[in-house]
Parts: C-alpha cells; structure tokens; sequence
C-alpha cells in the first residue's frame, strides 16, 4: 500500500462515519465540562463539523506527518479561529487542546474497524493519527499563546491611556495627573496625549503633577523634561506641580537641571500661575457681596 493510498484509506474511513465521529466526539467534550459561558453547545457543534470535514479532505493529500503542508491550510486557519476566539472568551490553554485531543478516541474506534484484520497497519495508522493530532494540539497552544499575548498587550495600553489622563482645566490651561511609576512606555502615552490635547485644544500651558508619583529617580527626571521639551515644540510651556521635600532633595541630589522650568507645591499653585500667564485673573469675592 502507497503512502497515498494510505492516506486515502484513512480519509474515506472519516468521511463514512463522519456523523458518528462527530457525535461521540461533541458528547466528549460536553462531558468534560466544558464551561458553557465560554463555548456554548452550537458553537462547539459548528467547530466539530468544520473541523472533522477539513481535517479528513485534508488526509487525502498525503502529507500526514506535515501539518504546515498546503493541504493542510483550512484545518490551521480553523484552528486559529477556534483558539483565537477561546482566547477572547476567557478560556484556558488546556480547554483549548482538549478540543483536539478528544478526538482521538472517537477516531481510534474507526481506524480499529477499518483496519481489522491488518494489525501492521493498524498500528501505523494509530501513530499517524496521534502524532497529527498532538501537533494539531500544540499548534492551537501556539496561537491561543500569541492571541492571549495580543490581548494583554492591547489591555496594558488601554490601561496606560486611562492611568494618564489630560484633563482641560481652563480656556488654553491643561493638567496632566500622574500617579504611580512614571516608565519609558507610560512616558511615551503620556507624551503622546498631552501633544494631542493641546493640538486638540490649542492650549498654551501643560501643567503635570507629580504628586501622585511615589519616587522621582534620574529616569523618571528624564522622561519628565522630554515631555517639557516635546510640550514645548508644540507651542506649550509646561509647569510641574506636586514637589513634595523629599521629591525636592531627591532632584538636587541627582543634579537634575529644572532651572528653566517652573515648578510649584501643588497642582492650585501651578493653576494660579497658568491663569496669570493666560492673562485671567481670580478674585475672591466676600462671603456677604
């Protein structure tokens, strides 16, 4: 028997009992409690169909030890779909396998009445479905792995995006809250919003206030007066606000030059400032006026 007879034997073995593999199959993984909030019953049954139909035109190829063969393109890009949507929907690695290891037992029990009688053959085919399936298995690790990846990236930025907000204080007057460790990739947004909102809004003054920020080192000191210089290349002057005594010795101590740039206590020190260059000025007025 060729290799591709082989393969083809294998493939019409699928393709004849494909409604029965299909439903052992789904009645497996059902009973390994596959939470329903993640994968619900149809969708798990549209992923079954799909895949046994690709999985066995894919046989007939003849490249059953190569799953980055061609032929096997439409059972990867399934199984991209399958793990990138689990891992959407807040599945685990594990649950994500199981969809492909399930399967095996369902196909031994054909490839034993198929191949009856030929047990040379019987045990080649056993191996050649296992060894596919557990490269199947781990290919959908992979893509789970890089599609989760993407997600906690996409969540760490949208999560810098709201640690930084650029709040609109006054007509030309903006303020920059920052609180928590100021790094490299918290800098680049905050730089990045603090640039847009003043095109946005045409503003003159950026104030930026420390106080929240728990530590002022060299690096934080650096990114501070690259956002200053950025502001400023765009037509803004930048205050900072929120030097607390020990922030105060900390930047003298590490022979940071601030000398050029305003700074104030607090945040209503910097806003007094800001309106006085703005050209606004606040009176108080009595409690009895």
């Amino acid at each position: 028997m060729t290799t591709q007879d082989y393969a083809n034997r294998i493939s019409q073995l699928i393709q004849d009992h494909q409604a029965d593999i299909g439903s052992e199959w789904i009645e497996q993984l059902e009973a390994l409690t596959v939470r329903s909030s993640v994968v619900s019953k149809d969708q798990l049954r549209k992923h079954c169909q799909q895949f046994l139909a690709a999985f066995a035109q894919a046989t007939r190829g003849g490249e059953l030890q190569n799953i980055d063969h061609r032929s096997w393109d439409e059972v990867r890009d399934i199984l991209s779909e399958i793990s990138s949507t689990r891992a959407r929907n807040g599945s685990t690695p594990s649950e994500t396998a199981t969809f492909v290891f399930s399967l095996k037992q369902p196909l031994f029990t054909r490839l034993n009445e198929g191949f009856a009688g030929d047990p040379a053959a019987l045990a080649s085919a056993s191996w050649t479905i296992s060894s596919l399936l557990d490269k199947m298995g781990l290919y959908t690790i992979e893509v789970f792995q890089r599609a989760r990846d993407q997600i906690i990236v996409r969540q760490q930025q949208e999560l810098l995006e709201l640690s930084t907000p650029v709040v609109k204080l006054w007509d030309g007057i903006l303020a920059l809250p920052l609180i928590g460790t100021l790094d490299s990739a918290r800098t680049q947004v905050v730089m990045e919003n603090i640039l847009q909102k003043i095109v946005d809004t045409g503003a003159a003054i950026a104030i930026i206030d420390i106080t929240g920020v728990p530590t002022v080192d060299t690096l934080v000191a650096q990114h501070l007066m690259k956002t200053i210089a950025a502001a400023r290349l765009m037509g803004a002057d930048c205050i900072i606000s929120g030097i607390r005594p020990q922030i105060a010795q900390t930047i003298v101590h590490l022979g940071v030059n601030l000398e050029d740039v305003v700074t104030k206590a607090t945040l209503a020190d910097a806003f007094l400032v800001a309106l006085e260059r703005t050209g606004t000025s606040v009176i108080k007025r009595s409690a009895h006026a």
